[in-house]
């Protein structure tokens, strides 16, 4: 089971980024997924966390998890208050390097997309990284799961960064 912890901040969209990498994986039968969010009763702008598990069998395990396979930094200043335990990989928005993870402008891009939060830029980003799901299965669960006012834009948000991620552009 691949288990990935997403670290945002309150309507930076990490939980619906996690739905949809959930939604996406599952489109293809065989594949399972689960995607849950942690939080309390903070508002926008207070610190939390979402999960997704894949797997290819049935998953059972609803626990939160606390070493991933992957961890995703929506916000930078998040990755200074928690960083993870050693292994897995790590995926930070930010515009510099940081040592040991690989690194996305996620701000710039979904700026220059008029999106106003990073999620599906870094969802992108993070579907350059897996075996499954696809790009194109991540647009479809776009299609599937968002407004059709927002379904444009994201879908461009996470090709961009897909390909930067793939093109080599983003920091490792």
């Amino acid at each position: 089971m691949l288990e990935i912890v997403w670290h945002g901040r309150g309507g930076q969209g990490a939980f619906t980024a996690a739905r949809l990498l959930g939604a996406a994986y599952t489109l293809q039968e065989g594949r399972y997924a689960l995607a849950f969010p942690s939080f309390g009763p903070e508002r926008r702008g207070a610190p939390m966390r979402a999960f997704t598990k894949l797997d290819e069998r049935p998953i059972s395990a609803r626990s939160e998890t606390e070493s991933a396979g992957i961890t995703v930094y929506l916000d930078a200043t998040l990755y200074a208050e928690s960083a993870p335990r050693a292994g897995g990989v790590i995926l930070i928005n930010t515009p510099g390097p940081v040592p040991g993870a690989v690194t996305v402008d996620a701000g710039a891009l979904a700026d220059g997309l008029g999106i106003p939060t990073p999620n599906t830029v870094m969802l992108g980003a993070l579907t350059a990284l897996l075996a499954a799901p696809a790009l194109d299965e991540i647009e479809r669960a776009i299609d599937l799961y968002m407004p059709p006012r927002l379904r444009a834009r994201n879908k461009e948000a996470a090709r961009a960064a897909f390909h930067t991620v793939r093109g080599g552009t983003a920091r490792a």
